[in-house]
């Protein structure tokens, strides 16, 4: 019961629910020539407080929420302290931080101590597009507050 609630919540969160444990390969929205995700702030080599503000920023592209398709747009997902980037054919799992709704910044909270940043487009189902529109990966340091 507690699973089925909880496949429920997630789909009401306006991602896709997979219900296999082992995802299957989806079809990739097509990016914009040129397109580019970054990070506005903070910047690379940064020393921030625990808590601090990530804003994206994203050229040759139009930033929908989840669930929208409408060529050559997508949502940005936060990868933290990531060495390898998600699989490409398959929504993004719970270790990436979705932007759905289509936000643009968020406040993150992370402990002291050195820490990545990436940003990775998502289709209307949480897929990366082909080609793959991705920031450049940026190293923080986060001071005790």
């Amino acid at each position: 019961m507690k699973g089925a609630l909880l496949v429920g919540a997630l789909a009401m969160l306006g991602g896709p629910v997979l219900a296999t444990a082992e995802a299957q390969e989806m079809s990739r929205s097509e990016s914009a020539e040129g397109a580019q995700a970054y990070i506005i702030s903070p910047q690379n080599g940064e020393v921030v407080g625990r808590t601090f503000k990530v804003k994206f920023g994203l050229t040759g592209m139009g930033v929908a929420p989840a669930g929208v398709d409408v060529k050559h747009t997508g949502h940005h997902h936060l990868l933290i302290d990531k060495d390898e980037l998600p699989a490409l054919g398959q929504p993004m799992g719970g270790d990436v931080i979705h932007f759905g709704g289509g936000q643009t910044e968020t406040t993150v909270t992370l402990e002291p101590g050195e820490h990545t940043l990436q940003l990775i487009l998502g289709d209307k189902n949480h897929v990366p597009h082909e080609p793959v529109v991705m920031s450049e990966k940026i190293t923080i340091t986060v001071k005790d507050d």
